[in-house]
């Protein structure tokens, strides 16, 4: 169920559900639909705790209704360096473990950066390569970060960048530490799309989840369009659609 479904200002169109639960299935349905009426549909995904039930709904959906992925291509938004892709918490493994190894996606359509490349600064130029052959992304998944970024777009991350190296702040290692044995393990760079890299995308899927996520959404709504806030790029983008939580609206005033 749906509480609230206004468009906000700047292109930002708002849909809040119920509950995270809910959440979940709109976002798979919005990418059902699209795949549905693109077979050859090429989507940006996302990792982390946010789109976790989401990829879970994506594979019923396939065992139930046939929803066919073969001639889908993905590219993944960003991927720690120095992990090996069978590396559990490597976001090569969290793709398949989540929705790769239950769907009839071709493993040639898909794309992850590879954090173990020698040459990370080739690495990144190959992947915008691969991005200006095969995109543009038809949907580009989001999650939300609690300081603003988006895929590992720290705060201060030009709007013009590309896909590049990034070291990772104190606060998101820390964030990610959960997903570790502890946070010594927890890589400090990883490979991310940049944020141009990012708004390139026909479509964008924001996914915001949390109490922890409610002050950088309110943010995103009502403050200013700045680098020391990466995610409020999006108000400058035709199309967004955002599908947030009870749960994430704690600090957000709602101005219709």
């Amino acid at each position: 169920m749906a509480l609230l479904n206004i468009k906000e200002r700047n292109n930002l169109n708002i849909i809040t559900a119920e509950s995270y639960e809910t959440l979940s299935k709109m976002a798979s349905q919005f990418i059902i639909d699209e795949v549905n009426s693109k077979p050859n549909a090429t989507i940006g995904m996302a990792t982390g705790g946010t789109p976790l039930q989401m990829y879970q709904l994506l594979q019923e959906d396939y065992k139930q209704n046939g929803t066919s992925y073969c001639n889908v291509t993905t590219f993944n938004l960003d991927e720690y360096v120095g992990l090996a892709k069978d590396n559990p918490n490597s976001y090569y493994q969290y793709m398949k473990k989540h929705l790769f190894n239950h769907i009839d996606i071709e493993q040639n359509n898909v794309f992850i950066p590879n954090g173990e490349s020698k040459d990370l600064v080739e690495e990144c130029n190959l992947y915008e390569r691969y991005l200006l052959e095969k995109g543009p992304i038809d949907i580009q998944i989001l999650g939300l970060g609690s300081n603003g970024h988006i895929g590992f777009n720290e705060p201060g991350t030009p709007f013009s960048s590309k896909t590049h190296v990034v070291e990772l702040t104190d606060s998101t290692r820390k964030a990610n530490a959960r997903y570790f044995d502890n946070l010594d393990q927890v890589p400090t760079h990883a490979i991310t799309m940049g944020i141009d890299t990012i708004m390139r995308a026909k479509k964008i899927l924001l996914l915001v989840s949390g109490k922890n996520k409610s002050n950088a959404y309110e943010q995103l709504l009502h403050g200013k369009i700045s680098e020391q806030f990466p995610v409020s790029v999006l108000r400058n983008h035709p199309s967004v659609h955002i599908i947030a939580d009870m749960s994430s609206l704690e600090s957000v005033t709602i101005r219709v």
